[in-house]
């Protein structure tokens, strides 16, 4: 439908596309309806450390892979249909350290997964955070959302 968010997911080459990555979108979709955002578009990609280990040196100047990477594009477009869409930008997701961090956390990977994909759509609605404690704004909504969603939508990825 073109009045809905449009939700592009990829794996990076190395990566064959799993078979929990078709139920990454809905849950993508029902985290965009709770956070009322409408008429957005935006892309995930999955990889390895590596790629991310690079783009977190090219963009943040850290030399360490990490989670999550969102880069906000911020701007509007008029589609085809004559309607102006957002066009959000771009969340890269390492399933190296997804694993990583269910298991360090001690949480489901399936949960943690669901976190790191909040916390990239908080980040591409201009929210912040300066550190990763719990008492800033973004992650508790975060972890609001999470609450909310948790269930929702299993996206079943094997621990």
């Amino acid at each position: 439908m073109k009045e809905n968010n449009l939700v592009y997911i990829s794996c990076q080459e190395d990566n064959n596309n799993p078979i929990w990555l078709e139920k990454v979108e809905p849950f993508v979709h029902q985290v965009l309806t709770k956070l009322e955002k409408k008429l957005w578009d935006l892309s995930i990609v999955f990889c390895q450390d590596p790629f991310i280990k690079d783009l977190n040196y090219q963009y943040r100047k850290i030399d360490a892979p990490t989670d999550v990477l969102s880069f906000e594009a911020g701007n509007t477009y008029t589609d085809e249909y004559g309607i102006e869409r957002f066009l959000a930008g771009d969340i890269v997701i390492s399933i190296d350290t997804l694993f990583r961090n269910a298991d360090e956390f001690n949480v489901a990977v399936d949960e943690e997964l669901k976190r790191l994909l909040i916390h990239g759509i908080l980040h591409l609605s201009g929210m912040d955070h300066s550190d990763n404690s719990p008492e800033q704004e973004m992650l508790k909504l975060q972890e609001s959302i999470l609450t909310d969603l948790l269930k929702e939508t299993d996206i079943i990825i094997k621990d």
